[in-house]
């Protein structure tokens, strides 16, 4: 039997982060989510966590902050952005940084796949 890939959703939005923990299930995914960049980074599933999807606007660190904090830490986990507030420079910065996809709220279920298979193809 193998082992799902865990995939980490961190949203301060209560129904985007359970729906969003609900569909990388129903994709064949182990799936935990944090309310906040402070409540993940202290997990016990931040070392396992194969990719990362996090919101660009949260309260005390943004998901932009979060990916370079775990950057910075030598802990790279290939990363999906997303946000109900797209910004065109931090997009660009994102991208450019490392980040694997910045995606629009409501997120689009077939371009998430195909950003979940190129970030866990990235992390390999």
């Amino acid at each position: 039997m193998t082992k799902k890939l865990l995939v980490s959703v961190v949203d301060d939005d209560r129904f985007f982060r359970e729906s969003m923990r609900r569909l990388m299930r129903s994709l064949a995914y182990t799936a935990e989510a944090f309310e906040s960049a402070a409540e993940f980074l202290a997990s016990p599933r931040l070392a396992e966590t194969a990719c990362l999807i996090a919101d660009v606007n949260m309260p005390a660190m943004t998901g932009i902050e979060l990916y370079g904090h775990l950057i910075d830490a030598g802990r790279p986990i290939p990363t999906i952005l997303v946000t109900a507030y797209p910004n065109d420079v931090h997009r660009i910065r994102a991208l450019n940084d490392g980040v694997v996809c910045y995606l629009r709220k409501p997120v689009n279920e077939q371009h998430l796949q195909r950003c979940l298979h190129a970030a866990l193809a990235s992390g390999e």
